[in-house]
């Protein structure tokens, strides 16, 4: 039996800690990136299996749909456990990639293409799970912070490409085949090793309250984190290393993010500390009286039975009224109530827009940078930083909208707003090709991508409640392949094309293979409707901001605050923090008294016994 304070105790303690558990999501999520390193790999898919660049665009459409639909995900997590969607996913990333990876070396037969779309949309959707079960079970902990939590816990999702872009040569040196093999068995690893870590845990009673200190010195690890990877990136564009310092490099990356399990310890040896002066503050002053008041059950039923007997039966009608009737905001709603809600359909709306415009530029840099004349590592620099910039973002959205709608009661959908005319900017640098823009253009673009997704999931969780936000949360990711699907294949690839083709007078002589664009105009047009769309989406925005002023001016927090209250003067339950008492009744309303002790428990008759 582990003694209170040894190592043992201690141990156990933090492993079951609503702390590790936030810890375990952060590796969790660092390693569900393979879907953002698809560049790196496709080049031996397409040399080991004979594939041409429409075949290739074929598997990456496949890729981004299995990454972007996650209702599945979603709906299995309203009636499951988080550990069976993190088994699901851990099994689901394991086969996908491993299938494709078999199929690369040749262990297998050369499957048929529409195999290997469903291989990689497989894996793709592994993310999915990972997401759901991890992420949404750390807002659901922590409710009070939820924008903090998904600012840091989205900031290592955009950090987890580039995490394992700097593993995979660590482990299998310059190998990109043993890459697909990488992001095939440690994903998996890392969701089977912490699946019963991640759980929905119980508000901490009466003084452990659960402060956001904690998730500061994550954010101050993460942006180290953030800072060695962009310094190494930079560096390894201009310096060949050699295997040695690859594993040099793999080792610190691998001991930054086991870094944060010391703010873990420390967390919960404060908890213990003050756990035991409480204790000795016990043992030392009375107990305090706490007196609960509980109506009396058996004089209210008759009560009850009456007023059931004179209200009129529903109709049919009446209950798909109800279906469709919102309740107030901040509540739960239902799945139908949020989808056909006018706050769902404009933030959709907005999301198609802001997303749809910023992804479009984040996939089209490299041809952009291209058609701008910008020297080949140049492009590859801020194609690979753009990540980083992501990360940032996710960040500086989750904390800083945070902190203002604490302090100021300043509104995310405000904050969405701002993010959305920022990144008109980034857009129109493009549109014109101001001289050397690109590189602040990639920044601001990448910055307001990232932004967008933790303001999107709060806004989505607050206005909308957190009893079907596994699956709301999954609806909300669909808007990304949606704008990319108009922004980018609608938009920018037929008008890019349409240029490329009058640059080589490809519609004369019917030349398809030189379809390379120079200069400005080959993204003016398109960078311009973009820069349109995304203003639109702000303006629209803005009605969601007006819709929701009222609510963000109150106090939307205070709910799980009244819950935690509550909890603390419950009765316990066992091998929790126990109350002693008596028992009175007062016409029909029964008063139980308990007095606040460190050790007690309390019988089903209401009387005390302070034995152990």
């Amino acid at each position: 039996m582990a003694v209170p304070g040894g190592p043992l105790y201690l141990t156990t303690r933090v492993i079951q800690g609503r702390w590790f558990m936030v810890y375990a999501c952060f590796l969790i999520l660092s390693a569900a990136g393979a879907t953002y390193i698809f560049s790196i790999y496709s080049p031996v898919l397409k040399s080991s299996l004979h594939y041409n660049q429409q075949t290739l665009n074929t598997l990456s459409f496949f890729k981004d749909l299995g990454a972007n639909v996650g209702i599945v995900s979603g709906l299995i997590n309203e009636v499951a456990p988080p550990f069976v969607v993190l088994l699901l996913g851990a099994a689901m990333n394991l086969f996908g990639y491993l299938m494709i990876y078999l199929a690369i070396i040749s262990r297998i037969t050369k499957p048929p293409v529409w195999q290997m779309c469903l291989f990689i949309c497989i894996g793709a959707n592994s993310q999915t799970f990972a997401n759901t079960g991890a992420l949404v079970t750390c807002v659901k902990n922590f409710p009070e912070s939820r924008g903090i939590v998904l600012g840091l816990l989205k900031c290592f999702v955009g950090l987890s490409g580039a995490i394992l872009t700097q593993l995979y040569p660590a482990f299998y040196g310059d190998d990109s085949k043993s890459l697909v093999l990488l992001i095939a068995w440690l994903p998996a690893a890392i969701s089977i090793f912490f699946v019963y870590t991640i759980r929905i845990m119980k508000p901490p009673r009466g003084s452990e309250t659960v402060k956001t200190r904690p998730f500061y010195y994550f954010l101050y690890l993460t942006v180290a984190l953030s800072g060695y990877l962009l310094v190494f990136i930079v560096l390894e564009k201009v310096t060949n290393f050699s295997r040695a310092e690859y594993i040099a490099n793999g080792a610190v990356v691998i001991f930054l993010l086991f870094l944060p399990v010391v703010v873990v310890i420390n967390e919960e040896l404060n908890i213990l500390k003050k756990q035991s002066n409480q204790l000795e503050q016990s043992e030392t002053k009375p107990p305090t009286p706490v007196i609960v008041t509980t109506v009396n059950e058996s004089s209210n039923t008759s009560v009850e039975t009456s007023l059931e007997d004179k209200l009129p039966k529903k109709t049919a009608l009446a209950t798909i009224t109800k279906m469709f009737r919102p309740p107030a905001r901040g509540e739960d709603y239902t799945i139908l109530q949020a989808l056909f809600s006018i706050d769902m359909i404009v933030l959709f709306f907005s999301t198609i827009c802001g997303v749809g415009g910023t992804l479009t530029a984040i996939d089209n840099l490299g041809q952009i940078g291209q058609s701008l004349g910008y020297p080949s590592k140049s492009i590859s620099t801020f194609v690979s930083l753009v990540s980083i910039w992501n990360a940032m973002g996710r960040l500086a959205a989750g904390f800083l909208s945070e902190i203002f709608l604490k302090k100021y009661n300043f509104s995310r959908p405000l904050m969405l707003t701002l993010v959305l005319l920022l990144a008109c900017a980034g857009h129109l640098l493009i549109a014109f090709g101001v001289p050397n823009s690109l590189y602040i253009a990639s920044v601001i673009i990448g910055f307001c991508f990232g932004a967008q997704w933790p303001l999107l999931f709060a806004i989505i969780s607050e206005v909308f409640g957190l009893k079907y936000y596994s699956t709301l949360y999954n609806l909300g990711g669909i808007a990304s392949p949606v704008g990319s699907y108009i922004l980018n294949v609608r938009v920018a690839g037929r008008l890019y094309d349409r240029e490329a083709a009058r640059q080589n007078k490809t519609a004369v002589t019917g030349d398809v293979n030189d379809s390379t664009c120079i200069g400005v105009k080959c993204f003016q047009l398109s960078f311009l409707i973009i820069t349109a769309a995304t203003v639109m989406g702000a303006m629209v925005s803005l009605l969601l901001v007006v819709r929701t002023r009222n609510f963000y001016k109150g106090d939307i927090y205070a709910k799980f605050r009244e819950t935690t209250a509550e909890l603390a003067l419950a009765p316990p339950q066992n091998g929790e923090k126990n109350f002693a008492g008596g028992r009175g009744r007062i016409d029909g309303v029964e008063e139980v008294v308990f007095l606040d002790t460190v050790e007690g428990r309390i019988e089903k008759d209401g009387i005390v016994d302070g034995s152990n």
